[in-house]
């Protein structure tokens, strides 16, 4: 029995839905996200939807939660959106950015340029005596997960003196140096 997935979805005002063969279509201000739900049943019901079994499988079972939260995820995206922060931790460790063009500078002999997928919207913010951070914001949160995770996966944070580039609010496991 899948506790989350028996939970209905709220849509929100200003958000759509459309179900046809399997295939699930959320609109809403912020965008538009597809997704095919194969092994599930999704019913739009009263400003809510509702993800049900077929049958009572073990891969039904397994993938009833997933879906339901995959469904709620569209559903906030293209309402509120979802938000990444990265912080670069670390002595001349810069970021900027042209557009949808990210440099970074991240103690390599050359810089990192990255881009950025045009769904995503990037922005740096460096201020004096702070390491800099990058927000990234879309309508998507895989993709902005996986963005993320490409960024952070350039200079990962060691755990000796905690330089590279983390999550805000990511806590780092420190080891201590040499004894001497």
């Amino acid at each position: 029995m899948s506790r989350i997935g028996n939970n209905p979805v709220a849509i929100p005002e200003g958000v759509t839905v459309d179900v046809k063969d399997n295939v699930v279509t959320v609109k809403g201000k912020l965008g538009e996200l597809t997704q095919n739900f194969d092994t599930v049943d999704i019913k739009v019901e009263d400003a809510n939807v509702i993800v049900t079994r077929s049958a009572e499988t073990k891969d039904q079972k397994a993938k009833h939660g997933l879906y339901r939260s995959l469904m709620a995820n569209m559903i906030d995206g293209v309402s509120k959106g979802w938000t990444k922060e990265l912080e670069l931790v670390g002595v001349g460790y810069r970021a900027s950015n042209q557009g949808q063009k990210l440099d970074l500078a991240i103690g390599f002999s050359h810089n990192i340029v990255l881009d950025i997928a045009p769904e995503v919207k990037v922005e740096t913010v460096s201020e004096k005596g702070k390491n800099p951070i990058v927000k990234l914001t879309s309508f998507d949160k895989q993709l902005v997960g996986q963005v993320a995770a490409k960024i952070r996966g350039f200079r990962k944070p060691e755990p000796y003196k905690g330089k590279g580039i983390k999550f805000v609010g990511e806590e780092i496991r420190r080891k201590a140096g040499k004894s001497a």
